[in-house]
């Protein structure tokens, strides 16, 4: 029961097309790319800053 087939998917399409039109969907498409780009860079920041206090921690410490 939940998995989506073809058929669904070429409904779901067609719904989202006459709901947005045409011309708006490239440009949600090019909203959302940018903001999955935003996230994944926010999220490399985040791990390079605890790896980088981490190491700071270790050189204070000796």
């Amino acid at each position: 029961m939940g998995k989506l087939g073809p058929t669904e998917i070429i409904l779901i399409l067609i719904i989202i097309l006459l709901f947005f039109g045409g011309k708006k969907i490239p440009e949600l498409m090019r909203g959302l790319g940018k903001g999955v780009k935003e996230f994944k860079d926010a999220s490399k920041g985040e791990s390079e800053e605890t790896t980088s206090s981490s190491t700071e921690i270790k050189a204070d410490d000796k």
